[in-house]
């Protein structure tokens, strides 16, 4: 059983699988158990861990923070910034706090959460600055479409981009009409947020649907083994489900060593086909 992994730029390895932490935070009584799922994630090597300064006004952050106290060399850090933050004094103030909710002196890769009104070029020279300053090793976007990531690739800079942050899962093929081929061309790993329709309307829809577990009992896996490994069948995509539960985290590492087969990949195709034309860029 190979375990999968992706190289992001600067020749930095990470697992195909990751952590993410939206919806953390909100409830200060799932506190202890959101800080355990994150650990024993990093204990079966989904070290990458995904957080943002507005999932719960910061509260992610924090036990996103607390859960990598003493640990932090461990794991491989990713925070966002909101758009209207993403220049400027305003930038590096927004960048700062997330620090100090994270306790940690450094991220490893800031991702600009969606296309805003502040110019990229203001935003490239922000995250270059951040870097010179030491408090960030590498900058990304998140939700740029294949437009969006073209009009970065014209700024000075802007190919330093490490990652786009997309919502990416089954039932959500659109990038792969256009935008996951532009960035396999540039070599630009993408991170699949809600792999597993997380806070969508589809997720029942998947996790109940006839063809997904008959193919799940098959194997001897859940839907949701399923889904993570159909996401990173392809070279370059990291998943980031939620890290709900220590059951669950344990559940997703073990996803990184399944390997679908053809057969069962064009049964997929068949019943969640790709869309065959343009479509606008899914988020949640």
């Amino acid at each position: 059983m190979t375990d999968r992994t992706v190289f992001f730029p600067g020749n930095t390895i990470v697992p195909a699988i990751g952590q993410g932490s939206w919806y953390m935070g909100e409830n200060a009584q799932q506190r202890r158990a959101e800080v355990q799922a994150l650990q024993a994630g990093i204990d079966c090597g989904l070290t990458l861990i995904d957080t943002a300064e507005m999932y719960a006004d910061g509260g992610a952050e924090s036990v996103v923070g607390e859960a990598i106290r003493a640990r932090r060399e461990q794991v491989y850090l990713v925070s966002k910034v909101y758009p209207w933050n993403a220049g400027g004094s305003r930038g590096i103030a927004a960048c700062e706090a997330s620090l100090r909710r994270l306790g940690t002196d450094y991220l490893d890769l800031y991702l600009l959460h969606w296309p805003g009104d502040i110019p990229l070029a203001q935003t490239v020279e922000l995250m270059n600055t951040l870097i010179a300053q030491g408090k960030i090793r590498r900058w990304g976007v998140s939700n740029f479409d294949k437009q969006a990531m073209q009009a970065l690739w014209q700024v000075d800079g802007g190919r330093e981009c490490a990652t786009n942050q997309v919502l990416y899962h089954l039932a959500s093929r659109g990038i792969e009409h256009d935008l996951l081929a532009w960035c396999e061309q540039q070599q630009l790993p993408v991170m699949a947020y809600c792999p597993l329709a997380q806070g969508g309307r589809l997720r029942h829809k998947l996790f109940a649907h006839p063809l997904l577990n008959e193919l799940a009992q098959s194997q001897g896996i859940s839907v949701a083994q399923l889904l993570l490994a159909w996401v990173i069948r392809r070279p370059g995509v990291i998943a980031i489900p939620k890290a709900a539960s220590v059951e669950h985290v344990q559940q997703n590492a073990t996803a990184l060593g399944i390997m679908l087969s053809d057969e069962t990949l064009a049964q997929l195709d068949t019943a969640f086909p790709a869309p065959g034309r343009p479509t606008p860029l899914d988020v949640v």
